[in-house]
């Protein structure tokens, strides 16, 4: 019977080995499973699942406007809506994208809305303004350039650049 102590030894040679690298494995698989695929990951935010839906809805609506009817007065306003409600929606790109091109249009007056009925002001009994073709290529600048300096991976990066260069280029990030 001298065997037997030898071949518990084993097994508790081998069951602490396991032990140890499941103890390993739980500590490094984590960084090694963030690390890869070498993907930038920008901070986390937490989302709001009804603003995220209500900010969706919007931007289809959107861009409904935009790209079938040419109604760039409402494409302008429902991506003013998400801005104002949802800075931090996860399409916001997309919507600097067609607020930027909807003043562009607007400031050319093309489109089948006359950007007369986009009227700025108002409240508290003021009286609303129109707004100038010439206020409304600077606030195309002013989205278009924020598009490209905040969200340089953007599909739509690349279009904004190209009508910030009739616009007087890339507004320079405001500094913190």
């Amino acid at each position: 019977m001298s065997g037997t102590p030898n071949f518990e030894v084993k097994i508790m040679r081998k069951t602490l080995g396991l032990i140890l690298l499941a103890v390993a494995a739980a500590i490094f698989l984590p960084a090694l499973a963030q690390a890869q695929g070498g993907a930038k990951q920008g901070p986390v935010v937490n989302r709001d699942p009804d603003m995220e839906k209500e900010s969706l809805h919007n931007l289809e609506a959107a861009r409904l406007y935009f790209k079938l009817r040419k109604a760039y007065v409402a494409s302008l306003q429902r991506c003013e809506e998400i801005m104002a409600g949802n800075p931090e929606f996860s399409k916001i790109d997309e919507v600097l994208y067609i607020a930027g091109k909807s003043t562009l249009y607007l400031s050319e007056s093309k489109g089948k809305q006359s950007p007369s009925l986009y009227r700025r002001g108002g409240g508290a009994g003021a009286q609303a303004v129109t707004v100038t073709p010439e206020e409304f290529r600077n606030e195309a600048r002013d989205y278009l350039s924020q598009l490209v300096n905040n969200y340089p991976e953007s599909k739509f990066r690349d279009e904004a650049l190209d009508d910030l260069k009739t616009l007087g280029g890339v507004k320079p990030k405001p500094q913190p």
